[in-house]
């Protein structure tokens, strides 16, 4: 079973100590908006799985071996900060992880945070997405988003219990959790978040 925290504070901490952090959740969560704020507080390489790992410019997929071995050498490396659900890559993406945040609020808000970037982004590329590809909204990635829950998270459960069993999770179900976990990180590591 994984290793769930219940306190903002301890997971603060934790934060503050972390050299490998990754964020999971929903798409429209707020997984990227989470994970650059981290990466600019704590000054470690923010890595986009949509944009470094899966997508190839025009909306093309990476060929799977391929996006392993991305996620091979990136997980190597000393610090990051990913962002990114696929519960594909958690085998290889856990054992290397120090603190796992699972954005996880009720679907409402994440179908309101696709809509949102869609709006904002239509007809060009958000910086989290590889070049080329236009933000797009669909039909099938709005069910995905509807049943996200059910659909992918057992996967995501299981896959941290398995793979995961020893690193701290933090649900975080509100951006104002969200906030208040980003307000107390700053208290206590003031120096990091200049």
């Amino acid at each position: 079973m994984a290793r769930y925290l219940d306190d903002i504070d301890a997971a603060a901490i934790l934060l503050g100590k972390a050299n490998r952090i990754l964020i999971i959740g929903c798409s429209g969560s707020g997984k990227s908006t989470v994970a650059q704020a981290l990466a600019r507080m704590l000054h470690i390489s923010y890595v986009s799985m949509d944009r470094d790992v899966f997508w190839l410019p025009g909306w093309q997929q990476r060929p799977r071996a391929e996006a392993l071995g991305i996620v091979e050498r990136i997980v190597a490396q000393a610090q990051w900060i990913m962002d990114g659900t696929s519960p594909g890559t958690l085998p290889l993406r856990l054992p290397r992880t120090d603190l796992v945040l699972w954005i996880r609020p009720p679907r409402r808000v994440s179908l309101y945070g696709v809509i949102i970037r869609w709006l904002r982004h239509r007809g060009s590329t958000r910086p989290e997405m590889a070049e080329d590809c236009p933000e797009r909204l669909t039909g099938d990635f709005l069910r995905y988003i509807w049943n996200f829950e059910k659909t992918e998270s057992p996967e995501i459960e299981q896959k941290l219990a398995d793979y995961g069993a020893d690193v701290p999770v933090l649900v975080v179900r509100s951006h104002a959790q969200t906030q208040r976990l980003l307000h107390r990180l700053k208290q206590l590591v003031p120096a990091a978040c200049t």
